[in-house]
């Protein structure tokens, strides 16, 4: 039998993804010893290279402020995205590729921790050396971890990731795709609660 497969679609500088947290978290806790859990970067805004306008931050942290009320995650958003900032979110994915050829058990924490970083204290997680920090942080070899991320592999990984999110047919994030080897169906496209997702694996499991 095919080992079934939980597909977490997302992006670290995704604002729902980042009001998703606690939910995946709470499926990885709950059903960790009967699915394997992935995660694919889908690839939100790769290859930004324009800084942003006030019009469209204004945009984006209004996107922000109804995660928060929805989900209760926190931000910062005095001072969030300031002028010039530019929201390329290839870095922050390769980030994480790079994390995953170092240590894949380190890849879910380090998504966070570069989430974390962003919407609650403001960190530039689109500079390489951000990044090196927060793998540090997590204890990793951070001089490693600016080597690997630099290099063209983890680049090809990181378009790989993006395409791949692209022909499953993915718009939108967080998406969540269930896999059991044989075919696969969409489980959530967009945020869902957890006690909504939890009913719906149970009966995928047991099917």
């Amino acid at each position: 039998m095919s080992e079934k497969i939980l597909w977490y679609i997302a992006d670290p500088m995704c604002s729902w993804c980042w009001g998703f947290m606690p939910v995946i978290e709470k499926i990885h806790a709950e059903y960790g010893d009967r699915l394997k859990l992935e995660l694919l970067l889908g690839g939100l805004r790769p290859g930004t290279k324009d800084p942003m306008g006030r019009a469209q931050r204004q945009e984006i942290l209004h996107h922000w402020e109804a995660v928060h009320r929805m989900t209760g995650q926190p931000f910062r958003f005095a001072g969030a995205l300031p002028e010039g900032f530019i929201y390329n979110t290839e870095p922050a994915s390769r980030g994480v590729v790079a994390v995953s050829l170092i240590d894949r058990g380190a890849v879910f924490p380090f998504f966070r921790a570069v989430q974390s970083a962003f919407y609650t204290e403001q960190q530039d997680v689109t500079s390489s050396l951000v990044l090196a920090q927060l793998a540090g942080g997590m204890g990793l070899d951070s001089q490693r971890f600016a080597l690997i991320f630099e290099s063209d592999m983890a680049k090809n990984l990181t378009r790989e990731n993006f395409n791949r999110s692209r022909w499953l047919g993915v718009s939108g994030f967080p998406t969540l795709l269930l896999d059991n080897g044989a075919n696969y169906r969409f489980l959530a496209r967009g945020y869902r609660p957890s006690q909504e997702l939890c009913s719906e694996i149970d009966e995928w499991l047991q099917s």
